[in-house]
């Protein structure tokens, strides 16, 4: 890395940071309650500071809006963007397939079919982790199932990835289907929560999708420099010291732990990881060192300001889920018709 091309980069990444930032301000004044900037700051001051006289001229209920309603689904959103768009990252730079993310490749309804199974059953072994823990496993379950369908003779396919990912993704659209069968009254929560969903955020949620971002981020961030030498291919990767084999399971279970989480507290968002990767790495080239970062802060952007849309700009509320395969159905549609013209994956 040359030093002008990584001083854009910093400039490029404060700037999204900076940009991350305001647009989490921003949101949080939108809504039926227009706030002003100035109280946000003043009762997020008081929260981290514990200084109750910085609000004592602000109604309590503007700090309950902030607090307890508004923060929670702003943070959930920006957190859960970003963490899509990193497993994005991971999973297109391990395949080197330009289509690869976790709802083409159908990790995402695996997480969600594990995730229904276990609102159904009404699990409660481990408290609030329960749904988690199944969407993970879920996730798992069907990153080894697409992977088997798509290797041959050792080798992992590009050209049967995804039809794989489709294939699974299809017949796990057909279990949980089932499942809303089987459901009865509890139908509409699965249904509502399967369209992806930040309206029951809650500070828990952020905390743990927080925890698990930053868990994704530092194990993606180590092996960053590995994931671009195994883009040479496995022969040259093998080659210059980088175990292969053992770094893309290691990421691979790191994406998928992070895309389960995600899914399993806001549900089924697609096309955040496939967008997102290819945007930045117009802007920042294909260096995953540079791309993951650039890639978190774009996805925590982007999520929030499709959220901000549905829930203060629309006149009715759209499932998110729903909102970003509108817009990330064509994108894929150009992404996979360049793709069959030949074009080379950067």
């Amino acid at each position: 890395m040359n030093h002008q091309a990584d001083k854009k980069f910093i400039l490029l990444t404060c700037c999204l940071a900076l940009l991350t930032v305001v647009t989490v301000i921003i949101s949080t004044g939108m809504g039926f309650m227009s706030i002003d900037s100035l109280d946000i700051f003043r009762v997020i001051g008081a929260k981290l500071f514990a200084s109750p006289d910085l609000v004592k001229e602000i109604d309590a209920s503007i700090s309950y809006v902030i607090m307890d309603v508004r923060l929670p689904r702003i943070l959930t959103a920006a957190l859960v963007g970003a963490g899509l768009a990193i497993s994005g990252v991971i999973y297109q730079g391990i395949l080197l397939n330009p289509l690869a993310d976790p709802y083409t490749l159908g990790i995402s309804s695996g997480a969600a079919f594990g995730a229904s199974l276990a609102l159904l059953a009404n699990l409660s072994l481990l408290g609030q982790f329960s749904t988690p823990l199944f969407a993970f496993i879920g996730a798992i379950a069907t990153l080894i199932v697409v992977m088997r369908l798509s290797t041959f003779n050792g080798q992992i396919s590009a050209q049967t990835l995804i039809l794989s990912g489709v294939i699974v993704g299809a017949i796990l659209s057909a279990g949980i289907s089932f499942l809303k069968y089987l459901a009865d009254e509890q139908v509409a929560i699965i249904i509502f929560w399967l369209m992806g969903s930040f309206a029951s955020a809650t500070w828990n949620g952020v905390a743990l999708v927080a925890i698990t971002l930053g868990f994704g981020l530092s194990i993606t961030f180590y092996y960053a420099r590995d994931l671009n030498i195994m883009s040479l291919g496995r022969r040259s990767s093998d080659s210059l010291g980088v175990e292969t084999a053992k770094i893309r399971k290691i990421l691979l279970l790191s994406a998928s732990f992070v895309t389960a989480i995600c899914v399993a507290v806001t549900g089924i968002i697609g096309f955040i990881g496939l967008i997102v990767p290819h945007l930045m790495r117009y802007l920042v080239g294909p260096d995953n060192r540079k791309l993951l970062p650039a890639s978190a802060f774009a996805g925590a952007i982007l999520l929030l300001l499709a959220d901000t849309l549905t829930r203060a700009v629309l006149p009715v509320e759209v499932p998110i889920g729903v909102l970003t395969a509108l817009i990330g159905g064509p994108f894929f549609c150009i992404i996979f018709r360049q793709k069959q013209k030949g074009r080379s994956y950067e």
